[in-house]
C-alpha cells in the first residue's frame, strides 16, 4: 500500500494542479487572454488600444491583434476566434458584412446588425458610441460662408463651379458620388480631384478643391475648423462604433460586456477627432493617445506617478 500511495501522490497532485489552472482561466482577471483586435487605420488602432487598456485595467491580460487588415479580414479573424473583440461601424455591419440595404435610422441599424450577428454569426454588438464615422463632404468655414453652402442640397446646386477632391474610389462607390447623384440629382462637377485620402484635407485648405470628401470624425474637421455639409436627404447611413465580441467570450466573462459599455458615452465625434488628429496630425503614437484619453478620463491613474 506504501508503493501505491508513492506512486498516486504525483499523478494525484498534478491533476489537482491542473483542475486549479482551469479553474483560474475562468475567473474574472485570472488566466484568460482576451485578444483584441482592429483593422488597419488610425482610429481603429487607438478605439482596439482603448478597449485593451481597459480590460489591463479591469485585471484581464489581454493580447492585441491591431492592424489586421480591412473588414473581411477583421471579421474573418473574430468568426474564426482568432481575435475575441474588435471595434466595429453599424453602418460598416449593415454594408459590407450583412450585405443588407442602406437605412438613415441609427436605432433601425443597430437593432439589424445587432439581431443578425447573433443569429449568424453568435457575435454580440456592445452598447454604441455616439460618435458617427460617416462618409460626408466638407468645406472651409470661409467658402462655405462665402457660397452659402451648408447641406448637400446646397452644394448641388453650385456643383457645375466647384471641385469636390477626395479618394479614387470615391468616384465609383455605391455610396460615393453614383450615390449622391442618384439620391440629390444627376448633377455634374466642374471637376473631381483624385488624390490619396491623406492629401484631402490639405488640398482642401490650399484651395485645390472647394469641397473634400470626408468622415464624421476625422482629426481635420476640428483643427482646420471646417464645416460638414449637412445630409439633408440622409443619403449616407450611420456609422457609430461598438466592440463586437464573441458570445463565448461574454459567457466566460460576462462582466466584460460592463466594462466596455462604460466607455461608449464618451466617444462622441468631437473626442474622436481630438483623438484621431493627434495621431494623423501631431505624429503621436495611438497607443499613447489612448493612454493620455483614458487618464484625462479618470479611468487609468498616470503611469507617470508611478515609481
Amino acid at each position: 500500500m506504501r508503493i501505491l500511495r508513492r506512486w498516486l501522490s504525483p499523478l494525484t497532485l498534478f491533476v489537482c494542479a491542473a483542475l486549479v489552472a482551469v479553474a483560474c482561466a475562468g475567473s474574472s482577471g485570472g488566466g484568460d487572454v482576451i485578444r483584441v483586435g482592429s483593422k488597419d487605420f488610425t482610429e481603429q488602432l487607438i478605439l482596439g488600444e482603448i478597449y485593451a487598456l481597459v480590460l489591463e485595467d479591469a485585471g484581464y491580460q489581454v493580447e492585441r491583434k491591431l492592424n489586421l487588415g480591412g473588414t473581411p479580414v477583421a471579421q474573418a479573424a473574430l468568426e474564426s476566434g482568432e481575435i475575441d473583440l474588435y471595434p466595429e461601424y453599424t453602418g460598416t455591419g449593415l454594408l459590407t458584412v450583412l450585405k443588407a440595404e442602406a437605412s438613415s435610422d441609427p436605432a433601425a441599424v443597430y437593432e439589424m446588425v445587432s439581431t443578425q450577428y447573433k443569429e449568424q454569426f453568435n457575435l454580440v454588438w456592445l452598447q454604441p458610441s455616439p460618435m458617427n464615422n460617416t462618409q460626408a463632404l466638407a468645406m472651409t468655414a470661409e467658402k462655405s460662408r462665402e457660397l452659402g453652402i451648408t447641406t448637400i442640397s446646397d452644394f448641388v446646386a453650385q456643383a457645375s463651379d466647384l471641385t469636390l477632391i477626395g479618394p479614387p474610389e470615391f468616384e465609383v462607390r455605391e455610396d460615393g458620388l453614383p450615390g449622391l447623384q442618384a439620391a440629390y440629382g444627376d448633377f455634374q462637377l466642374q471637376a473631381y480631384k483624385a488624390v490619396d485620402a491623406g492629401l484631402r484635407y490639405q488640398g482642401l485648405v490650399d484651395g485645390e478643391a472647394d469641397v473634400a470628401v470626408a468622415f464624421g470624425t476625422d482629426g481635420e474637421i476640428s483643427a482646420f475648423n471646417l464645416v460638414v455639409l449637412e445630409d439633408d436627404l440622409q443619403l449616407f447611413p450611420p456609422y457609430q462604433v461598438a466592440p463586437v465580441v464573441r458570445q463565448e467570450l461574454l459567457e466566460a466573462n460576462p462582466e466584460v460586456q460592463g466594462i466596455l459599455d462604460d466607455l461608449a458615452p464618451v466617444l462622441t465625434n468631437e473626442v474622436m477627432q481630438s483623438l484621431n488628429y493627434q495621431v494623423t496630425g501631431e505624429a503621436q503614437e495611438p497607443e499613447a493617445v489612448a493612454q493620455q484619453f483614458l487618464v484625462e478620463y479618470g479611468w487609468l491613474e498616470n503611469g507617470d506617478d508611478e515609481s
